[in-house]
């Protein structure tokens, strides 16, 4: 399995010929080549993780393909059909075994509603907790993605959050709201983290690939 990292929080997952797209959001650069897609996945309904322009691309090409989100991204997306997946559940999309965790958005503050958000793991291998520092209990991680910056978090809980994970791999997400300066601070810290544990980082830029 091959994972692309497009810019902020968006991934693409490829195996065996198919593709799966998780969280293009109105950080991400349209998406183009989405033939022979089998599944998208949203963590929750911030606009910075999905956008109706960036799923009609996927959809243009692939109009059956399913999208597999938490209840809140099925009210805010109610003109798309989503399927409503839940902390606990899995599924299976072609070559792509999706394991959900989770439930719910980290707090940005006591004024802002916190609304459904799920992580995600993929293939047994590739764990992304959307905006959340939730730790899939019983697994053991080999790649993580890390959120590095974000009004939901500050630098010394993503540390934590990678020194409980333990992963054998990493790399950062969730970064366009940082400045070059703040990405190669956050990815030294989460590189750092990451090498307590014995894992390796990896300074993924938008357009970078890593094979799982």
């Amino acid at each position: 399995m091959r994972l692309t990292k497009f810019e902020h929080a968006a991934l693409l997952l490829e195996d065996s010929g198919k593709k799966l797209f998780l969280d293009p959001g109105s950080f991400t650069s349209p998406l183009t080549d989405t033939a022979n897609t089998s599944a998208v996945v949203i963590t929750h309904e911030h606009a910075d993780h999905w956008t109706p322009e960036q799923l009609n691309r996927i959809l243009e090409l692939n109009p059956d393909v399913p999208i597999f989100a938490p209840e809140g991204v099925a009210k805010a997306a109610a003109d798309f059909d989503v399927t409503v997946v839940h902390a606990g559940d899995t599924v299976e999309a072609g070559p792509f075994t999706l394991r959900f965790f989770g439930g719910r958005h980290a707090v940005i503050h006591e004024s802002i509603p916190v609304v459904d958000n799920l992580g995600v793991l993929i293939n047994d291998e590739l764990y992304y907790a959307g905006d959340s520092f939730v730790i899939p209990e019983g697994v053991a991680v080999d790649v993580l993605a890390v959120p590095a910056g974000a009004p939901w978090l500050k630098i010394a809980e993503t540390i934590d959050y990678v020194l409980a994970t333990k992963p054998k791999r990493s790399f950062a997400t969730h970064e366009m709201v940082l400045s070059r300066a703040g990405k190669d601070m956050a990815n030294a810290r989460i590189g750092w983290a990451t090498e307590q544990g014995g894992g390796e980082f990896f300074a993924l830029e938008p357009g970078d690939t890593l094979d799982l």
